[in-house]
């Protein structure tokens, strides 16, 4: 494990104090969850927008599907006759 200085500000440390303090666990603990959650969001926030640009291309190809094709599909759902997802 490595070790690395962080200068906090006054409106975080106060807060952080107190929540290690009602949570009965160190700053360390609560800094590295903070670290831990914020590179997680980021990365799903980085898959999401790749995600959009290959739509995006997708619909300037054409790769479309028409809206009455997808609300049929829809409205099978749950029914006897369910139809296959749309391409």
């Amino acid at each position: 494990m490595s070790v690395s200085s962080v200068r906090l500000n006054q409106d975080v440390e106060e807060p952080l104090n107190r929540l290690a303090k009602v949570l009965s666990r160190s700053r360390n603990y609560l800094i590295n969850e903070a670290v831990r959650e914020y590179i997680t969001r980021h990365a799903r926030e980085m898959q999401e927008w790749d995600e959009t640009l290959e739509a995006l291309d997708q619909v300037r190809r054409g790769e479309t599907v028409d809206g009455d094709t997808v609300m049929a599909w829809l409205d099978s759902w749950g029914s006897d006759n369910e139809l296959e997802a749309p391409e």
